[in-house]
């Protein structure tokens, strides 16, 4: 599969990064200085638990028409700029091209069906703890590098057979699901809780899991999701929340979230489309979400990055 990342930041980087290292024909959509060094350095995936890697030649490009068209287009930035991205890959799009959003949330796909045809969006969720340390460089933390991902109309089609295949021969832990929008709302149940706990107590995992009140916040978080999904008819299962309290004790204690690491830079948040998302989804559904709506309320101030200057 000829593939292009429209995002090469912690997601985009890591897994392109990895299948590119695989001898996979990975192309990667870029800006800026972490561009610049795709170009010169090549792309490092820093990793204590798996090794570092090192890709020396990449194809990169800030525009989307220099790769032209591809098999299949992953989409991995920000929630806020899935719309734009949307519409920038076009040139990457041809008649037997797919589309897979490995973005948090749940509405994504919904986005990405807006501008394209519905059978050419794939559903997908990505598990992994990384971010760019520096330019051209991704670091990972913890062993998490779980990709899943399937038709929405629950097919074991061929092009998500490639993809898992690939995935595999990557080294990353990859799944073929029957039930993707299941799938995409069980890693939204824990990551609403873990963005929004980390980010709003400044916190990595740690000593919220210890403290006995930060924990009973972290799971009631995770239950409000459950509610509001089951509440929309996903097949979650009611005590969903407290079957994933094991999986959070075995995580590392110093794992964090992408949007704690955004509150720290002073970079725009994800919160609206996270805990945010729970309590607009909730209203719809009639489900009350009061956790989450403090977690919305504790960062509206600086949602659209930095703090937002007394008037």
């Amino acid at each position: 599969m000829k593939i292009a990342m429209m995002g090469s930041g912690g997601v985009g980087g890591f897994f392109g990064g990895r299948l590119a290292k695989a001898g996979c024909d990975v192309a990667f959509v870029a800006r800026g200085a972490h561009l610049e060094a795709l170009r010169r350095d090549g792309l490092t995936i820093e990793s204590e638990a798996h090794g570092n890697i090192h890709v020396p030649k990449v194809v990169a490009s800030a525009d989307p028409a220099d790769i032209g068209p591809v098999d299949l287009v992953i989409v991995s930035v920000k929630l806020w700029d899935t719309q734009d991205a949307a519409r920038a890959i076009a040139p990457m799009v041809g008649p037997k091209t797919a589309v897979l959003s490995l973005q948090n949330g749940v509405i994504k796909d919904d986005i990405l069906r807006g501008v394209f045809p519905a059978e050419k969006v794939m559903g997908g969720v990505a598990y992994v703890a990384s971010y760019i340390s520096r330019p051209g460089v991704i670091h990972q933390t913890g062993t998490m590098q779980r990709i899943v991902v399937g038709e929405h109309d629950g097919r074991a089609s061929q092009r998500a057979r490639e993809l898992h295949e690939a995935l595999l021969k990557s080294g990353v832990t990859a799944e073929l699901s029957d039930d993707v929008r299941r799938a995409i709302w069980e890693k939204y149940v824990f990551l609403v809780a873990l963005s929004g706990s980390t980010t709003t107590m400044r916190s990595t995992l740690g000593p919220i899991r210890a403290n006995p009140a930060s924990r009973a916040f972290f799971i009631d978080l995770m239950r409000e999701v459950v509610s509001v999904g089951r509440a929309l008819g996903v097949s979650l299962p009611q005590d969903y929340a407290e079957q994933r309290v094991p999986f959070m004790d075995g995580l590392p204690a110093d794992m964090t979230s992408s949007m704690h690491h955004d509150l720290e830079r002073g970079n725009r948040l994800e919160v609206p489309w996270l805990s945010g998302g729970v309590v607009t989804l909730g209203e719809k559904a009639g489900v009350a979400t009061p956790a989450n709506r403090a977690v919305s309320a504790l960062l509206a101030l600086y949602a659209d990055g930095k703090r937002e200057k007394a008037r």
